[in-house]
C-alpha cells in the first residue's frame, strides 16, 4: 500500500519565529501557527469558531528567512508533512508525544485587509450547509492561487521526464540539425564512457 503525508496550512503566527543552531550548524526555525474553522451550528443557528494550534519546524535557508522577515500575526501559508514525535519526560512523568509539521515551504502572505483569513463569512454557501465557500475576498482568491499553484509543481514533480529523441535530416547538404523549440539548435553526440552518471 502506497503512503501519502503531505499537509497544507493557512494560518497566523501565534508567537515570533524561534530560530536555533543545532550542533551540526543546520538552523532550524520553530513556529506557532493557528488556523481558524468557522462554521453554522445546525440546532442553534450560532457561528462557531475552531482553533487548530500547530507547531512548525522549518529547516535551512527557509528557517533564517522566516525569523528576518515574520512575526506574531502574520499570515503564512505552509506546506510540508506530519511528524511524531515521543521523547522520555526529564521529570519521571513516562512517556510523552506531540505531532509536528515540517514545513518544506512556506509562503509569506499578505496581511493587507486583516491577516485572519476567515474573518469574512457573507461568502458561506448558506443552502447547502457544508461550510464550502466561494472565494470572494482578494485574500481568499489569492491563496486559492497559491495552493493551486503548489499542486500543479508537485504534480509536475511527480511525472517523469519525457526523452526527446534528435535525428538529422536526411538530405544531399548539411542544413545542421533540427530546429528544437524554435530556434534553438541542437547537436547529437554520442556519450563517452566518463561521461556516464553510473
Amino acid at each position: 500500500m502506497a503512503d501519502y503525508n503531505r499537509i497544507i496550512l493557512v494560518g497566523n503566527l501565534t508567537r515570533d519565529p524561534e530560530l536555533k543552531t543545532l550542533a551540526s550548524g543546520q538552523p532550524l526555525c520553530r513556529l506557532g501557527l493557528a488556523s481558524n474553522r468557522q462554521f453554522r451550528n445546525r440546532q442553534t443557528g450560532a457561528m462557531i469558531q475552531e482553533v487548530c494550534f500547530i507547531d512548525v519546524d522549518v529547516w535551512g535557508n527557509q528557517a533564517e528567512s522566516c525569523k528576518q522577515y515574520l512575526q506574531k500575526g502574520r499570515a503564512v501559508l505552509i506546506e510540508g508533512r506530519l511528524k511524531y514525535d515521543t521523547w522520555q519526560d526529564a521529570n519521571g512523568g513516562g512517556t510523552r508525544s506531540k505531532h509536528t509539521v515540517v514545513a518544506d515551504k512556506v509562503v509569506f502572505l499578505s496581511s493587507q485587509g486583516g491577516a485572519n483569513v476567515s474573518d469574512d463569512m457573507s461568502d458561506m454557501d448558506q443552502d447547502s450547509g457544508s461550510g464550502v465557500r466561494n472565494p470572494g475576498s482578494q485574500l481568499e482568491r489569492e491563496l486559492l492561487d497559491q495552493i493551486d499553484q503548489i499542486k500543479e509543481k508537485a504534480a509536475k514533480k511527480d511525472k517523469p521526464a519525457e526523452k526527446r529523441v534528435v535525428t538529422k535530416k536526411s538530405s544531399s547538404h548539411d542544413d545542421g540539425d533540427l530546429d528544437m523549440a524554435g530556434g534553438n539548435k541542437f547537436q547529437d553526440e554520442p556519450p563517452f564512457e566518463d561521461d556516464l552518471p553510473f
